[in-house]
């Protein structure tokens, strides 16, 4: 190694070192709070650093490491999970942290409050979180003129996650998902399906194949009329739980592959509280997030790739650091997303991640 390139490493690990005790010292005072409302606030903050240009200054140096997948060109293989932004009121603000793609969502056709509070828990023991929000939102219509506003301000790629409202019965979930489907097609750089959270009642059924099928056979027909109608290629990817056996996850991802869907999130929460037992917060329900289920995760992305070495992967679920976006790799991701994570690690975990995924 050069003298120049001994000295930008030097720099780079002592300006992390700084951003990883800022955050240090900000996320001591925001977990004194109750989570929903540290999660706000945060947001918030994030905004209004963006408007003061100082969002830099937590973030660091971008990492540049184009990545082309499901037909898009991503500036970084390092992405936002969908869950922290909902609404898309923070597009700006987060895109400036350094993400190569947000997921936005999940978004309902119509407003939804989600479920009763409390609804959210920390277990920083495990580095874990516990939710079970209910796809609360203030519905499509509202996320799309928040697009309308703010994508210009973010250069790069930019998802949104759909679902049906709490109150649509499961045979009718296909509507849903065609309202939410249409409204966001011409702004959406690709579009997630998601039919693994556990916190709307009956939704992982439609994981199975007699609903799967149907469901995708729609959502494929619609996205096909609506890139030519709008002359733009929407790819189209599914969410899936970590929650499956693996005879479950082979007949999952052939019909993936049998209906061409451009991309498979894995994955979505666990209601398996095994790695967390004892903890005074392990017998909420909901989907338990962050270290726990990582190895879940890992399994998962690796036998689909296994099965369909083709079918593009996006491996979220446990990502701390720079090697754990590395085991996804390894096993078979594209790309990476974070959400736990970057809750307890910060935004350094951006850059941590995305550097290690362009240097291996």
């Amino acid at each position: 190694m050069g003298q120049g390139s001994r000295k930008r490493s030097f720099t780079t690990i002592t300006k992390a070192t700084a951003m990883s005790a800022m955050y240090g010292l900000a996320r001591s005072l925001l977990f004194r709070l109750d989570p929903e409302t540290a999660h706000t606030l945060s947001l918030k903050g994030m905004r209004l650093g963006h408007q003061l240009h100082m969002m830099r200054m937590v973030s660091g140096h971008h990492v540049e490491d184009p990545a082309t997948v499901m037909g898009l060109t991503f500036p970084n293989r390092v992405g936002l999970a969908a869950g922290l932004d909902k609404n898309g009121d923070y597009l700006a603000a987060l895109g400036a942290l350094g993400f190569g793609f947000i997921e936005l969502g999940t978004v309902t056709p119509r407003p939804q409050p989600g479920n009763p509070k409390p609804r959210l828990f920390r277990l920083p023991e495990h580095e874990a979180i516990i939710n079970r929000m209910g796809f609360n939102n203030k519905g499509v219509d509202h996320l799309v003129e928040q697009l309308k506003q703010q994508r210009a301000g973010y250069k790069g790629i930019v998802g949104v996650n759909i679902g049906k409202n709490r109150d649509t019965p499961l045979e009718k979930a296909v509507d849903d998902y065609l309202i939410c489907l249409r409204a966001v097609h011409p702004y959406a750089d690709y579009i997630a399906i998601n039919i693994s959270s556990p916190n709307t009642p009956g939704l992982r059924d439609l994981q199975g194949d007699s609903s799967l099928d149907p469901l995708l056979s729609a959502l494929k027909a619609e996205v096909t009329r609506l890139d030519r109608e709008n002359g733009r290629r929407v790819p189209i990817a599914v969410k899936i739980a970590p929650d499956m056996s693996d005879e479950q996850i082979d007949a999952l991802t052939d019909t993936l592959v049998r209906h061409q869907i451009d991309g498979v999130i894995a994955t979505n929460t666990t209601i398996d509280r095994q790695a967390v037992e004892g903890h005074r917060h392990a017998g909420e329900t909901g989907g338990l997030s962050g270290r726990p289920v990582a190895d879940a995760s890992t399994r998962i992305v690796s036998r689909i790739h296994h099965r369909a070495p083709t079918l593009p992967i996006i491996g979220v679920g446990g990502i701390l650091s720079g090697h754990d976006a590395l085991e996804k790799q390894r096993a078979g991701a594209e790309l990476v997303e974070l959400y736990s994570g970057f809750i307890y690690r910060g935004p350094g975990l951006v850059g941590a991640c995305a550097r290690a995924l362009r240097d291996v």
